[in-house]
């Protein structure tokens, strides 16, 4: 079964993703600087910060 999280968009909603699969979209097209991901209707600020905390809820 998929592990899930609880990620904040950038209008404040709580989206539920499948963290690891979500997590690897992000290395694979936002890898690097800024760029904006949309999901769901939703849209995430990818940046460093992001992305460490991406990985944290992936590891956890």
């Amino acid at each position: 079964m998929p592990k899930k999280a609880k990620v904040l968009s950038d209008d404040g909603v709580y989206l539920e993703v499948e963290i690891e699969k979500f997590y690897n979209h992000l290395q694979r097209y936002h890898a690097c600087g800024t760029s904006i991901h949309e999901e769901k209707g939703h849209f995430f600020t990818v940046n460093n910060n992001f992305r460490k905390e991406i990985k944290r809820l992936v590891e956890k």
